[in-house]
């Protein structure tokens, strides 16, 4: 039988970003996100949740590992 396993990862890094107002600074973090600017690492995983896709499309529940 074949499975499908489907892996979900978070990750998180803060990064400081100078601007006048709150949206401003996220549209500003959103840009250099785009241009590679700011990088999220991999090693830097605060989650991670695996399901399994059974023969016949039943999934497992997400469970944290």
């Amino acid at each position: 039988m074949k499975y499908t396993i489907t892996i979900e990862e978070t990750v998180a890094k803060d990064f400081e970003v100078e601007a006048d107002s709150a949206e401003e600074a996220c549209e500003t973090a959103e840009q250099k996100y785009k241009d590679d600017e700011f990088v999220l690492d991999p090693g830097e995983c605060q989650f991670r949740q695996i399901a399994i896709t059974k023969p016949g499309d039943e999934r497992t529940e997400w469970r944290e590992f």
